[in-house]
């Protein structure tokens, strides 16, 4: 029998819940979207928006979640395990980059960014669902490239950081500030491989 979170995230409404629910939530920032609101653009009842989100912070968290998931679908399954480290590591500053980049990711950082004093708890489900599971992953393959003698040893949740800090640079904090428009393909790409070149060469075993 399937369970009824796996219908949930089949239900037709769902979609078009969250469509106008980010609509609002961007536009009008998150507090000032009520429930009612997002009804009054897709029809149907605070009953149907609570047993598919709970509330408007499950809505929130809804986007945030299937936002971050875009970053594991461009990894193809097992390439950690078959890939040369390097190769791994400029895909995933790929992934992430082409994600930072789109105009719904800075949406909703800057929702999280903007309602974290009122709504502390808000900021961390972001955190939470956004950018942790990706810091995990990263972790882990990290910490296994390690056992396997590929780099030096070293905390592999601060070498994450420091990774993702040299993918990112300015350059995402000027886009979320509205001072330049996103790179192109072959900009990201370039800041992918120096981003993942730098990163490397300060962790070969031999230094």
């Amino acid at each position: 029998m399937e369970s009824s979170a796996t219908s949930d995230l089949e239900d037709p409404r769902r979609q078009v819940i969250l469509e106008a629910a980010a609509e609002l939530f961007f536009r009008e920032g998150y507090a000032a979207t009520s429930i009612d609101a997002i009804i009054a653009r897709t029809g149907g009842s605070k009953r149907t928006i609570y047993a598919l989100f709970g509330n408007k912070k499950g809505l929130f968290e809804a986007l945030v979640r299937e936002n971050s998931q875009r970053l594991f679908a461009g990894l193809a399954p097992g390439m950690t395990e078959t890939a040369p480290l390097e190769t791994v590591l400029r895909r995933f500053a790929e992934q992430l980059l082409d994600l930072l980049m789109r105009p719904r990711t800075v949406a909703v950082f800057r929702i999280a960014v903007s309602e974290a004093q009122r709504f502390p708890d808000l900021a961390q489900s972001f955190n939470a669902l956004g950018p942790g599971p990706a810091r995990l992953w990263l972790a882990d393959v990290l910490a296994r490239a390690q056992l396997q003698g590929e780099i030096r040893h070293a905390d592999p949740t601060a070498l994450t950081d420091q990774f993702f800090g040299l993918i990112r640079g300015n350059l995402y904090f000027d886009l979320v500030l509205g001072l330049r428009t996103p790179p192109d393909r072959e900009e990201l790409a370039g800041i992918a491989h120096a981003a993942t070149s730098v990163f490397l060469d300060g962790l070969r075993p031999d230094r």
